[in-house]
């Protein structure tokens, strides 16, 4: 378990700079530059991100079982989960989604968060998917409250409206026809 929690602290830890520190990253680029801020973000994500992984994989190999979910939130976590994969395209493409919702991917992070709760009852789910569902909540109240960003943006369209949804509902379908057993090595059901 505690290389899951070190993996998540490094991985959301650097994620959260902005909501903690705003100004530090202005002054890095300000003052070094772009490589100076985005090769220590990135090597820190990434190793996060591994450590997440592996600590997720130890933690399942010995589970501490909160709770046992029914059947039937397994189903509705595939509910919940119907949205996500749009949200995360809306995120990239200037649709009237995002420019609706404004951050698509904090709102998709909350929902999968959420739905693997539903779906899974251990410890290392808890530490793992609730983690990133409050994170994603927090960031996304310190994105409103932040000032908006002043660069001009592609307009907001419907064909990208469109590519959002349904390359998104596309994912979905190869999700639940077993890409997910594919990378995660669980099945949904």
């Amino acid at each position: 378990m505690a290389v899951l929690l070190l993996g998540l602290v490094i991985f959301l830890g650097t994620h959260s700079l902005r909501m903690a520190a705003p100004r530090m990253r202005e002054g890095v680029l300000a003052q070094h530059g772009r490589a100076a801020w985005m090769v220590p973000y990135t090597l820190s994500s990434i190793l996060g991100l591994a450590l997440i992984v592996w600590g997720y994989g130890l933690a399942r190999q010995a589970p501490l079982v909160l709770y046992t979910p029914p059947v039937g939130l397994r189903h509705a976590a595939l509910l919940v989960m119907l949205p996500v994969f749009p949200l995360l395209i809306a995120a990239y493409v200037p649709s009237r989604i995002r420019a609706t919702l404004g951050h698509p991917m904090l709102i998709a992070t909350v929902l999968w968060g959420l739905a693997h709760l539903l779906a899974n009852g251990g410890l290392a789910d808890l530490f793992l998917f609730g983690g990133f569902a409050l994170w994603a909540a927090a960031d996304w109240a310190s994105a409103a409250r932040r000032p908006a960003d002043t660069a001009p943006a592609a307009a907001p369209s419907v064909r990208n409206d469109a590519i959002a949804v349904i390359g998104g509902l596309v994912l979905y379908a190869a999700f639940l026809g077993g890409l997910h057993r594919v990378i995660t090595g669980v099945p949904l059901l």
